[in-house]
């Protein structure tokens, strides 16, 4: 298979995905629980024939195999936050992240979602890690370097009164979930692995009020170090030879400011 075809099969999973993300958008209300919304993302699996890139699967970091079709998180949890008969409330900030896998190929995004009545910090979290999403794309293009990225990333968090977590990152993706590169939400300018035509990785940035680093809590939860809300963000994109491509479009319902 070409890069030219890997990518156009990556797209047609990327809006599937999309269209996946915008019905559970609008399915999470307060009173849910978590569960429900992995009841009805194996529902969506079922009407686009893909599979969920999570189930199963077995991280380096775990003992078990993820239950679920799909990750959720909430407030103070970061990622990998497994569905259960734990209830969303008003006010709750709800970290969405899956992947599917699509004729072969992987793919991987996620998305903050304020619910209810939020508080105005809460908001600019959301909105500033979005933000960092955005301006790490615009970075991730040959010539640069994983550095770039990284230091955009920070700047963005940073500069807006928060803390980015150093010790989760994007990844390599494709044939696979996980690869070995690391893409960070920090870094140096000119630093790291040139990025080149032919790459294809995810960006996810995440943010906190006071929490650099994130503690794992069980075999897949992440959380915040001092229990404060978490934001993240994450796309597939694929790097060409002039511009890059975002192969996970997040729905426009969440490029909707607070």
């Amino acid at each position: 298979m070409s890069f030219e075809e890997k990518i156009k099969l990556m797209e047609e999973g990327g809006d599937i995905l999309s269209k996946i993300f915008e019905d559970i958008v609008n399915y999470i209300k307060p009173g849910i629980k978590t569960i429900e919304i992995d009841k009805r993302t194996e529902e969506l699996l079922e009407k686009f024939n893909v599979k969920s890139a999570f189930k199963g699967y077995k991280p380096s970091f775990s003992k078990k195999q993820f239950p679920a079709n799909l990750c959720v998180s909430i407030n103070e949890e970061i990622v990998h936050g497994i569905p259960s008969e734990k209830i969303i409330n008003d006010g709750d900030i709800v970290k969405i992240d899956m992947g599917i896998i699509y004729k072969k190929l992987y793919l991987d995004s996620a998305f903050t979602l304020g619910i209810g009545n939020i508080k105005e910090k809460e908001k600019r979290l959301i909105e500033t890690t979005k933000k960092a999403l955005i301006n790490a794309i615009d970075i991730a293009k040959e010539g640069n370097t994983l550095g770039d990225i990284g230091y955009a990333i920070q700047k963005t968090i940073e500069e807006n009164g928060f803390k980015v977590i150093k010790n989760l990152c994007g990844h390599d993706i494709g044939e696979f979930l996980h690869g070995k590169m690391q893409i960070l939400n920090f870094g140096e300018k000119g630093k790291g692995i040139k990025i080149k035509e032919g790459m294809i990785f995810t960006i996810e940035p995440m943010a906190s009020f006071g929490s650099e680093y994130a503690i794992q809590v069980d075999d897949f939860l992440f959380k915040t170090e001092d229990n404060s809300p978490s934001a993240h963000f994450e796309v597939t994109l694929a790097i060409l030879k002039d511009r890059n491509i975002v192969l996970t479009k997040l729905p426009e319902i969440l490029w909707k400011s607070y």
